[in-house]
């Protein structure tokens, strides 16, 4: 059996958008700039800005889930939710550790 790649691209592309919701999630991936160059305060304040987007998109989703709109499935809903506490956890355990190596830092002999 040969596969070529334009039939396995057609297909998925097919799955793609059986995948993707019915337009109901906004454009949630983000992904991080080129860190060259960049300096850590502005990559913090970016990945804070994507949970807070996560998080905001997820409520959206629950209103309108409450709100008895058709288009919004309990699984899409669960799904963000989930995306924005799994981003949020991580953004914890960031934080814990900034919080760690500024006290270890604090408490070197000068």
């Amino acid at each position: 059996m040969q596969i070529g790649a334009n039939s396995l691209l057609q297909e998925m592309q097919t799955l793609t958008g059986e995948i993707k919701p019915n337009g109901i999630t906004p454009n949630i991936t983000q992904q991080v700039a080129n860190t060259s160059g960049s300096d850590f305060g502005s990559l913090l304040s970016q990945a804070v800005g994507s949970v807070n987007e996560l998080q905001s998109a997820s409520s959206s989703l629950q209103t309108r889930l409450d709100m008895g709109d058709t288009r919004v499935t309990l699984s899409d809903t669960v799904i963000a939710r989930e995306k924005a506490s799994v981003a949020f956890e991580a953004t914890i355990q960031v934080r814990n550790k900034l919080v760690e190596a500024y006290k270890e830092i604090m408490s070197m002999p000068v």
